[in-house]
């Protein structure tokens, strides 16, 4: 099952880090998505590792985003507690991971042959 959200990123937290009881260094990083749903509109997303830190600076705030996720439960003394962790982070549209990125030039409508457009659509035999 494939799981993903598009929305707007909202907020960016500050990178927490620790060591395991292994005494292996480990770092994550939380990121707040807005959806735009009417009820509940913001989904905090985990990554971890630096490989997915990584791919999480290439954005800002602000930034359009379509994020593939994991989610899992764990029970602790009775309790339920959740983790969505995103595995993929992919920009929207034409507006780059830096969500500051202008769209790509387009033509210069003085380029374009207005001849071979006309001859196009008296060619087409569509309805519509």
């Amino acid at each position: 099952m494939s799981l993903s959200i598009k929305g707007r990123i909202k907020t960016i937290l500050d990178v927490e880090s620790g060591t395991s009881k292994a005494g292996k260094g480990w770092r994550k990083q939380s990121f707040v998505v807005d959806t735009g749903a009417q009820y509940n509109p913001d989904v905090c997303f985990g990554v971890f590792g630096d490989e997915k830190i990584d791919m999480l600076s290439k954005f800002n705030p602000g930034a359009e985003v379509e994020v593939a996720f994991n989610v899992s439960s764990r029970e602790y003394n009775g309790k339920y507690y959740h983790n969505i962790d995103a595995w993929k982070i992919d920009p929207i549209g034409s507006q780059g991971a830096g969500g500051n990125t202008p769209p790509p030039p387009t033509e210069e409508p003085s380029s374009l042959n207005t001849a071979d457009l006309s001859s196009d659509a008296e060619d087409d035999d569509l309805p519509f």
